[in-house]
Parts: C-alpha cells; structure tokens; sequence
C-alpha cells in the first residue's frame, strides 16, 4: 500500500485540538505546502509544539496568524509579533522551554523515557512548579517528555518507503519528531524509488514514517 497521499488526506488525520509537532527552523525545514492546506481548513484548537514560531506570513507562524492555534510550547517567539501579541492579551497559551529541554523532551517522548534531569533554568522561571532533584551537592530540574497526535516534517528526499534526507540545516528537528509522534506525515520535496537514498544518508527510518506529501505529486 502506498504511503503517498494528497494534501487534502494528508489534512484530515489532523483534529481539532490535536497536538502537533511542526518541524522546522524559522522555516527552514518546515512542511509549507502541508502547513498552507492546514491554514485553508477550519481546523481549530490546535496545541503545537515547534522550536519557534517563524514569522506572520512563513511556516506555523500563518497558523497562529489564522487563530487556529490554541497552545504553543516552543523555544521562542520573537520573530512572530503577533504569537506575542495573543500571549499578552490572554488569547494564546504560550510554555516558553530552552532550546536545548525542548528537543531532549521531544527526544525522549520517542525514546520512552520518563523524563531525564538538567541544570538549564536552576534559578530562574523555567524551574516553577517543576521537580527539583539534587544529586552530589547539584541542583537539576526534572523535565518530562512530549510526544504528539500528528508531526508534519518536511524532507528534502524522500523514497516510496518514507526514508527520509534532510538536506544541510533543514534536518533540525525533523528526525526528533519522528520518534515522539504517533502519525507522523512528511512533505517530501522529491520523492524517489525505493533504494535511491545511500543508506548512510537515510535520517529518518521509514519504518517511523506513516504518510508521505509533496514532492510534484
């Protein structure tokens, strides 16, 4: 059975209020033909985990422009005014995570532990109503995994299997997402034969990948 379907398929596996990882780097490696078919639906409720928010007009950025996001848990937000402007005005739930927690708390979703110990944000707010554990003499906060409904990544090569190539600064946090989310759906932007892809350069397994979009399909 072939993992390629359309846009529009790909679209309806995401429900209202489902959480979804978006991978990406202000853009860079994100699913934007698969972000732009979720902006044109009425999709709503949406909790997203991204490293950031991008910008008003690229990446998830349009999604929560189009008030069909509800949560963000991410890394920044600086670069999209308008995330800051629903967080300052209540309408937008924003969890604010070190770059570094967030994607070891993505990895570990995937890897099946129950959370692992880092001194990152001892002293500061990070640590509010978070467990804090101290081993010979040093203090480090218990951070738990996540995982989510749906990822949606975006992959520079992809075969008819769903092995995955990243090309350069677009693998991010792609290959992470692909371990912690339980349908994972990438947007290819070249899809190619089955054993095509050097196997050494296969970044996420097809066994991890569930749908595949995109590449002139």
């Amino acid at each position: 059975m072939s993992k390629i379907i359309s846009y529009e398929k790909a679209v309806d596996k995401i429900k209202d209020g489902m959480t979804i990882m978006v991978g990406g780097f202000l853009g860079v490696g994100s699913p934007h033909n698969l972000i732009d078919t979720i902006f044109k639906s009425n999709i709503k409720d949406l909790t997203i985990i991204a490293n950031d928010t991008a910008f008003p007009e690229i990446g998830v950025g349009k999604l929560v422009v189009n008030r069909q996001v509800k949560k963000v848990i991410t890394s920044h937000i600086g670069t999209n005014k308008e995330t800051g402007r629903q967080m300052s005005a209540g309408e937008l739930e924003v969890v604010l995570v070190p770059q570094g927690t967030l994607a070891e708390q993505i990895r570990a979703g995937g890897a099946g532990l129950g959370g692992f110990l880092t001194p990152t944000g001892i002293g500061t707010i990070v640590e509010e109503g978070k467990q804090k554990i101290t081993i010979d003499g040093k203090d480090y906060l218990l951070e738990l995994p996540l995982r989510a409904d749906v990822a949606i990544l975006g992959g520079s090569i992809v075969d008819k299997k769903g092995n995955v190539f990243y090309n350069k600064t677009t693998r991010n946090f792609n290959p992470l997402m692909a371990m912690s989310s339980d349908t994972v759906i990438v947007e290819a932007e070249k899809i190619v034969e089955i054993g095509e892809i050097d196997p050494h350069l296969v970044m996420t397994p097809g066994e991890l990948v569930d749908y595949i979009v995109g590449g002139g399909k």
